[in-house]
């Protein structure tokens, strides 16, 4: 994972008025001054010249305090680096501030506070005791979220404070950074997904190159090239060197479509069935990326991630796009799967994969004609009385989930479609996706119905 942060930032922190440094006085220094103001009122009263010196020098003391720490001229830098910028959600990302004494004296007490959101933890304080000038002053913290996004760090904020402790003046560096918890994604096992398997066509989803080996349009020779490439009949007749075109093979595609409905899910949190699938969808995307695919990120709401000249992107970069979009998405207002199904009915999308929430009759029907424009389709349906009301997809007055009839029409469409129970495991379902879509093939082979090709 990439570190981050503001390590170049040497911005000093900004100073306040004179009336500032005076609401800086801390409960000593307010005491000290109501005990001086008390002192000469009293000295008025009962005629105490030496309780008027009392109080002056009671009442001077926190106002020289705040006079000589408001004229102070330190100079300080702070950046800071986080390792990593993105994590999963529930990893630890440590993060470290250096603080730098950039003037000419040396510091008194320094406390350091780095505003942080309150779910990443409490904010982090440090007391520094002297910087000398020019000195260096390295601290660490560790912040932890178990709920994805993204979460602004700082800015870093100084407590300057004098040595009587009368008074603390707080600064504030400019300077923030950003830490993405993306969803936590699960290895998942290699297996054919019905034939297909790998982003390069190994099996009966081959993708066609777009020059062979057999490829008679030959170009200019050019250094470096291989001469076992050389075509010889072509250099003849050209009276120059030409080389047969290098293959390049067109890697296969494959759409993950999220749902994310607000209607379509119930509950919320981390152990919620928005959450699985947005992980699920992480999981799937990454692994696809890794065997070659050429992937993108399909909403209800139409949006493409990558869009539609993303594809040649390289897999670290399409996939670090992929986590960062799934690490803010959100649910969505939309009533259906419209929007979704005009972005695939485009063209021929090759492999699919979608997560759906709860699916009436319509949205199931809508999701049964997406199948038409793709190679092979897998479906995990969650279903949201599963996961509110009872394990195992089980209602708790022992009536049958209402997902069966949906799971029937995407199959009978050609889908290989899963039920999600709350707690699976996304490795298992992944293997039944596999063998429940050979069974699909088969079946689809002899003539018979497809509604037995279930998990």
């Amino acid at each position: 994972m990439p570190e981050g942060g503001s390590r170049g930032d040497e911005g000093t922190p900004e100073r306040g008025g004179l009336r500032a440094a005076l609401g800086g006085l801390t409960t000593r220094g307010r005491s000290f001054l109501a005990a001086g103001v008390a002192a000469a009122v009293c000295s008025y009263l009962l005629g105490q010249a030496d309780l008027l010196r009392v109080g002056l020098l009671l009442a001077a003391l926190p106002l020289v305090c705040v006079l000589v720490l408001h004229r102070t001229r330190y100079r300080v830098a702070g950046s800071r680096t986080l390792s990593p910028a993105r994590v999963p959600s529930g990893a630890e990302s440590r993060v470290r501030l250096l603080i730098e004494n950039i003037s000419r004296l040396p510091t008194g007490v320094l406390m350091l506070q780095d505003r942080v959101p309150y779910v990443l933890g409490p904010r982090p304080r440090f007391v520094l005791d002297r910087v000398e000038a020019g000195g260096r002053r390295e601290v660490a913290y560790r912040v932890r979220s178990d709920l994805r996004g993204r979460y602004p760090l700082g800015p870093l904020q100084l407590r300057l404070s004098d040595p009587f402790g009368m008074c603390e003046l707080t600064r504030s560096f400019s300077a923030h950074d950003t830490l993405t918890v993306v969803p936590r994604v699960e290895p998942l096992p290699a297996v054919q997904l019905a034939g297909l398997t790998s982003g390069h066509g190994d099996g009966r989803q081959r993708a066609l190159a777009l020059a062979g080996e057999d490829d008679v349009i030959p170009r200019g020779y050019r250094h470096g090239d291989d001469l076992r490439r050389v075509h010889w009949r072509s250099t003849a007749r050209h009276g120059e060197l030409m080389v047969r075109r290098e293959e390049q093979p067109q890697k296969a595609r494959c759409s993950v479509l999220l749902d994310t409905r607000y209607t379509a899910h119930r509950g919320a949190g981390p152990d919620s069935a928005f959450e699985w699938a947005v992980s699920a969808a992480a999981s799937v995307a990454l692994h696809l990326l890794e065997r070659g695919f050429s992937v993108r990120l399909l909403t209800d709401t139409g949006t493409s991630v990558p869009g539609p000249d993303g594809g040649g992107n390289e897999s670290a970069d399409t996939a670090g796009l992929l986590l960062d979009t799934l690490a803010v998405v959100e649910h969505s207002d939309e009533e259906g799967l419209s929007a979704a199904y005009d972005v695939l009915r485009g063209g021929n999308e090759g492999l699919l994969i979608a997560f759906f929430g709860d699916l009436d009759e319509e949205q199931a029907a809508v999701a049964a004609r997406m199948r038409q424009r793709s190679g092979a389709a897998v479906a995990f349906v969650l279903d949201g009385d599963a996961w509110t009301r009872g394990p195992g997809g089980i209602r708790l007055d022992g009536g049958q989930v209402p997902t069966a009839d949906r799971l029937r029409m995407l199959r009978e469409a050609g889908w290989t479609a899963l039920p999600v129970a709350p707690g699976a495991s996304l490795a298992d379902l992944w293997r039944t996706a596999d063998t429940a879509g050979i069974r699909l093939e088969r079946t689809a082979g002899t003539g018979s119905s497809p509604t037995g090709g279930g998990a």
